[in-house]
């Protein structure tokens, strides 16, 4: 099996949860439902199925692009995203952390996301991270942050977390958020396009061997 696949000692039950999940580079996913959720799309190829959910973490390029955005919007298809993707992207219903909102009977709660030590998205730029649910398994998309004490005890089914570094966690970050999260399945994302290589998420699947929390390294799409 393929380091992109997963790791090879992952329980059944638990690559059965990110069955559902594709990543499509950087921290691009897509969740099939139904409802069709997207997160961050950035660099999408033709033909994806159509988004019944959209959520945007923050307005920068990588992650706010009104040209993937359409590639997958249809008629009805709702974006929730902090006040600054509003500015950058039409039809945005705008929403901040410690705020929740219900789609397609999806109950999306934004959580804060940000920078302790870094430049990059301070605390009052108002980057967000998500937790939703879908086909009955929990996630979280922790958004471009460093390790935050609201982490603490989210207990999703599955984390998306960074481990690329520069502008996010470092794996070795990552690995400490992700034990503070306690979710039953840890992937690596925010590396392989704009900063971090294959070799972050290996280090942080590394890293949290024998922590109970299985890591899944997915393929691209």
């Amino acid at each position: 099996m393929t380091w992109f696949v997963a790791l090879l000692l992952a329980a059944g039950q638990e690559v059965a949860m990110v069955e559902q999940l594709h990543w499509l580079g950087h921290d691009s996913f897509r969740v099939d439902g139904p409802p069709v959720v997207y997160v961050d799309p950035f660099r999408l190829p033709e033909g994806l199925p159509k988004a019944d959910l959209i959520l945007i973490t923050h307005d920068h390029f990588d992650h706010c692009s009104p040209e993937d955005v359409a590639r997958v919007r249809k008629e009805g298809t709702v974006i929730l995203a902090p006040a600054s993707v509003a500015k950058k992207l039409a039809g945005v219903e705008v929403i901040a952390a410690g705020e929740s909102r219900t789609v397609a009977g999806v109950v999306v709660r934004a959580v804060p996301a940000y920078n302790l030590t870094k430049q990059f998205h301070p605390k009052a730029y108002g980057g967000l991270g998500y937790l939703f649910t879908v086909g009955g398994v929990s996630y979280y998309h922790a958004g471009d942050t460093d390790f935050i004490p609201e982490m603490a005890d989210l207990k999703p089914d599955v984390a998306l977390l960074p481990v690329s570094g520069t502008y996010v966690m470092t794996a070795e970050e990552a690995a400490q958020a992700a034990r503070s999260i306690k979710p039953k399945v840890a992937v690596p994302m925010h590396y392989g396009a704009i900063v971090g290589e294959q070799e972050d998420a290996k280090k942080f699947a590394k890293l949290l061997e024998g922590s109970g929390i299985q890591v899944v390294i997915k393929a691209r799409e």
